[in-house]
């Protein structure tokens, strides 16, 4: 917990993998008979991003320096490329909101965002074929119950964007691929149909954003809520970075000779990778701590990522 925080007047209320949340401690001492979920009751909820890296539903050692702050950075920018998507952020400023200061240390890795009633998927959209889908697809020549064309190698080009969402297990347990009918059953056939219609639309528009900079968009995930007040779908979480999203190198993907270079990446990849060839998660030990070079490796790319898609 961060002491900078609970001095100016923060409350810790949930660590997951990567992300701490806090809420205004006034807002809690306002209601004292309150013994629920403090995110039920605040408008507001302070998200910082960590350094902590995580893979395979591990969080390894040791953490990325300055990550929390580049992948803050960069789910800001998105925001801003996406004006007709609804999303959840809030701003100190308001006046209609009473919270109290973000400690200067803290800002830029922190979003100040509005509580929503989360929909417990996970909208994964994919237009290129890699990581479990491409497993999946090796398996059953499909996707999440989607056929698809035969003779797939792992990087192609998927015919169109596909919507292949998960179910959010509770804290502590894994995501489960789900098809979309049962997302139907989850959340009603309304919402189901406007999670996967943004999704498949923000991820046509990112895209096109990231090809104009040469930079494969080759899939991402999505986390919505409703607004409490109106209802409406609201966007939430971190938007495509490179802890949510594979993004390669276009000039390599064109270039390269073996599927290795050729899906040249811009996001945690090279964990996964050095985790799986030096990791057996079967035989239950914790996974090794990361090496020097591997979390430079991955900094510098995730750096490289948000410099080449902002302009900076």
């Amino acid at each position: 917990m961060s002491q900078q925080l609970v001095d100016a007047g923060w409350r810790h209320v949930y660590s997951g993998k990567v992300r701490d949340l806090y809420v205004p401690q006034r807002v809690l001492d306002a209601d004292e008979t309150w013994s629920g979920n403090p995110l039920e009751l605040s408008p507001v909820v302070l998200v910082i991003a960590s350094d902590r890296v995580s893979a395979f539903d591990h969080v390894l050692e040791p953490a990325i320096p300055g990550k929390g702050e580049l992948l803050t950075r960069l789910s800001r920018w998105w925001f801003e490329q996406l004006p007709e998507v609804p999303n959840h952020l809030a701003y100190a400023e308001d006046d209609r909101l009473d919270v109290p200061p973000i400690p200067e240390e803290i800002a830029g890795r922190a979003m100040l965002c509005r509580t929503l009633d989360m929909f417990p998927i996970e909208c994964v959209v994919r237009g290129y074929l890699a990581g479990s889908g491409y497993r999946e697809y090796l398996e059953t020549g499909a996707i999440g119950g989607l056929p698809l064309p035969a003779g797939l190698t792992e990087g192609d080009r998927l015919p169109e964007p596909i919507y292949t969402p998960a179910w959010k297990a509770p804290a502590g347990g894994h995501d489960v691929n789900i098809d979309y009918a049962r997302t139907v059953e989850l959340v009603g056939e309304t919402v189901a149909e406007q999670l996967r219609g943004i999704s498949l639309e923000i991820f046509r528009h990112a895209s096109e954003v990231a090809e104009s900079r040469g930079i494969i968009l080759a899939d991402t995930k999505f986390e919505f809520g409703a607004d409490r007040a109106t209802g409406i779908v609201t966007l939430a979480d971190e938007v495509l970075t490179s802890d949510s999203s594979r993004y390669w190198d276009a000039e390599a993907y064109v270039a390269a000779p073996s599927p290795e270079l050729r899906l040249a990446s811009f996001d945690k990849q090279i964990v996964r990778n050095w985790l799986a060839a030096n990791w057996d998660e079967g035989t239950g030990t914790p996974p090794p701590t990361l090496p020097h070079e591997i979390v430079e490796q991955t900094v510098e790319r995730y750096r490289a990522l948000v410099d080449r898609l902002t302009g900076v």
